[in-house]
């Protein structure tokens, strides 16, 4: 009955709202990332993509709204790196895991926060952090213009991947841990492993102030950590890949994709 019900709100939808096979292509254009996918990816994405963003609100602040033209494949495209997270599960699951995403909200710029943070001695340390993004487990999802511009390619920098990530790890919290819920065909305990792993491997270079093969932002804290190699599976998979070969097979198996058989020039992991 559920399946059904389903099935009639999507053609429902459909019928309303005809897809703008166009604009589509347009923001197909405009992102490495979604220039890749093949046809039926696209095609799946896409409409994913237009249901997104007539049911999540997408919004320029003020100030950039005066001056930026956030046409309908510039919200198709915002909307689908979005989607790519969950481009290959279920709809229901889809929903599911994005129910707590209701605006996606673009700033001008980078923005700063008062930060407050007790360290492993109980001292509570202030400081201003300067953010390209910020998410919370019921508010909106926030991303600056300057480093949304800068999506969307394979250099391993994706601020709406990265903030999305954050939404899906509250998924069974309100707030982040690197520990999202699992679907059935991964344990627990194996995902705690791999992770701890990577995360033990980016402390102990940085102990030794070497250079951290992804983002070394991902060592400032475990939510983070599960962030940063999301954005790089989808963004930089070679990058992933070698140096977490585990990993990316994990991630393979949670996101249903494999990122690295899109990559220009690549080999599939």
């Amino acid at each position: 009955m559920l399946d059904k019900w389903r099935r009639w709100r999507a053609e429902r939808f459909e019928a309303r709202h005809p897809f703008p096979d166009e604009a589509w292509r347009e923001a197909l254009s405009r992102i490495p990332l979604l220039a890749a996918l093949d046809d039926d990816e696209a095609a799946r994405l896409g409409r994913r993509a237009w249901y997104f963003a007539h049911h999540k609100r997408l919004t320029l602040h003020p100030d950039l709204a005066e001056t930026t033209n956030f046409d309908l494949s510039a919200r198709l495209a915002l909307a689908a790196q979005a989607c790519l997270l969950t481009l290959n599960w279920r709809d229901h699951e889809h929903q599911d895991a994005f129910a707590n995403v209701h605006e996606i909200l673009v700033l001008p710029d980078s923005f700063q926060r008062q930060v407050e943070e007790m360290d492993e001695f109980g001292i509570m340390h202030e400081y201003v952090d300067e953010r390209a993004g910020e998410t919370s487990y019921q508010g909106p999802i926030v991303v600056s213009f300057t480093d949304l511009m800068e999506s969307g390619d394979w250099t391993g920098f994706n601020v709406l991947i990265h903030e999305l990530a954050h939404k899906l790890d509250m998924g069974n919290a309100s707030d982040i841990a690197g520990f999202p819920p699992l679907p059935r065909d991964i344990d627990p305990r194996e995902w705690h492993r791999i992770f701890t792993a990577v995360w033990d491997d980016l402390q102990a270079r940085l102990e030794r102030g070497e250079d951290t093969p992804i983002d070394d932002y991902a060592a400032s804290h475990p939510g983070e950590c599960y962030a940063v190699c999301c954005e790089h599976f989808f963004s930089a998979p070679d990058v992933l890949h070698n140096a977490y070969p585990e990993l990316y097979a994990l991630l393979a198996r949670y996101f249903r994709q494999d990122p690295l058989s899109r990559l220009p020039g690549a080999t599939s992991a």
